[in-house]
């Protein structure tokens, strides 16, 4: 996903998808370099039947959603 701008820095994004037992797709919002004390993540907040529909519902997200979750993880 490409970057969000906070405070005038550049904040990386990446989303943690998983296929549970039950064939639902869930993910997670991770901002930040990988690996870092700086990192940050969602808890599981998307959920769908399908791959295609998860990845619909985040690209949904405009950049001021994006800020604001990353806004709430510091």
């Amino acid at each position: 996903m490409p970057p969000i701008r906070f405070d005038g820095q550049l904040i990386s994004i990446r989303l943690m998808v998983r296929r549970t037992e039950d064939t639902v797709w869930r993910g997670r919002m991770l901002f930040g370099a990988p690996d870092t004390e700086e990192e940050r993540s969602t808890a599981e907040i998307f959920c769908a039947t399908s791959e295609p529909d998860l990845w619909q519902s985040v690209r949904d997200l405009r950049d001021h959603h994006l800020r604001d979750l990353y806004r709430s993880l510091l």
